[in-house]
């Protein structure tokens, strides 16, 4: 436990200086941008360019860092060269402002590259992400080659970039009006880039906004979100929950990723205020199991009081995946065997368990008082439970 507690304060302090880093960025370049201090060594024009790309590569520290919260590893490698890019350009902008900066930046360095391991998730773009990117890039190349080769159509544009410039500014419908076509074929290829720019930008905003959009929603049904149950990989499924899924919860904690699949709303409800993550439908159902990522799942808790929904519930989930690892609780002695015939790996019987504990207490085992007292404190004993005392 005080291994995972370090790791946890390892990985939370890159996260916070790479934070602390994407501040100082924006803000020194805003602050070299509005009162530049221009030194001898190096140009004023480098310097004004260091302040903007300053404030640039800041924004993308900010998108390192949020992408470090989940665990990326792509966001791990942003940072570690955005890093070193942060320190040089406030050494560049010759400031005593970009002190701080460059002093940051060297010393998160460290401690960022020390904490790779804690990164391990891959970044997994869904359908719409990539088309949207592909459909913006597509038109955006369209725009820019078309322009350029059509430029004795448009007073102003004389290279690649000003046939950009024209083409972002055309398809996301700001129409500055500093450049206009002055031939046929021009505007008839303007009209064109507006249209396809429209529909671009337009798939590129759903792709952004629908997430954020179906979180509210996802929220007031007491629901998880699609990209919530995407993310989910080598966690632990609940299914169901009663009193003895309680301490369950209590031993996973922060340390394991998991998922509780309830039917009750009301339960469901109490559950995620407690910020658990809740699938609010049938445990025993296999398209729930399947929403909840049992082929992504190390394993899945069957302990609630109702041994034959726990039955249930193991049998689909056997069927689903068979070579997940499955646990169950037996409410009653009678059950283990059914349980095990479900397709239970291991059944345990906590009120077997604590009568054997209690008689060998009571009979002066001093081992079984041990073991009581671990159970007791929520330590974890090695070997099989249901041989405690043996």
């Amino acid at each position: 436990m005080a291994r995972t507690n370090r790791r946890l304060l390892s990985s939370r302090a890159a996260i916070l200086l790479t934070s602390l880093v994407a501040v100082l960025s924006v803000v020194t370049g805003v602050v070299n941008i509005l009162s530049p201090q221009f030194g001898p060594f190096v140009p004023g024009p480098v310097q004004q360019v260091a302040g903007f790309t300053g404030a640039l590569t800041g924004f993308l520290m900010v998108v390192s860092a949020l992408g470090m919260r989940r665990g990326l590893r792509a966001a791990w490698w942003s940072t570690v060269v955005l890093l070193p890019v942060t320190a040089a350009q406030g050494l560049v902008q010759v400031s005593v402002y970009s002190v701080p900066l460059v002093l940051l930046s060297v010393l998160s360095l460290p401690t960022v590259l020390l904490t790779r391991s804690r990164f391990d998730r891959s970044l997994s773009l869904s359908t719409g992400q990539i088309t949207a990117a592909l459909a913006l890039g597509g038109v955006l190349a369209y725009g820019t080659v078309g322009t350029y080769a059509l430029r004795e159509g448009f007073p102003g544009v004389s290279s690649l970039l000003d046939a950009f410039y024209y083409t972002l500014v055309t398809a996301s419908t700001v129409g500055y009006g500093d450049i206009t076509p002055k031939t046929e074929m021009a505007t008839l290829f303007s009209l064109s880039v507006l249209v396809l720019g429209v529909a671009g930008f337009g798939i590129a905003l759903s792709t952004l906004l629908g997430p954020a959009i179906e979180a509210r929603f996802a929220s007031a049904l007491g629901r998880m979100t699609q990209s919530q149950l995407e993310s989910l990989e080598h966690h632990v499924i609940v299914a169901g929950y009663g009193e003895l899924t309680e301490s369950i919860l209590d031993e996973l904690g922060d340390d394991h990723e998991f998922v509780v699949v309830v039917k009750e709303p009301t339960t469901a409800s109490a559950l995620r205020e407690r910020g658990f993550n809740v699938l609010t439908e049938d445990p025993s159902d296999a398209a729930s199991l399947d929403h909840a990522g049992i082929d992504r799942a190390d394993a899945l808790v069957a302990a609630t009081n109702d041994d034959g929904q726990d039955a249930l519930a193991i049998l689909t989930a056997r069927q689903l995946q068979p070579d997940i690892r499955i646990v169950a609780a037996a409410s009653e002695r009678e059950n283990e065997e059914k349980l095990r015939a479900a397709g239970a790996d291991t059944v345990i019987s906590p009120a077997v368990i604590g009568g054997r504990l209690l008689v060998q207490s009571a009979l002066g085992d001093e081992s079984a008082e041990a073991t009581a007292k671990q159970v007791t404190d929520g330590e974890t004993a090695s070997g099989d439970p249901s041989e405690m005392g043996e």
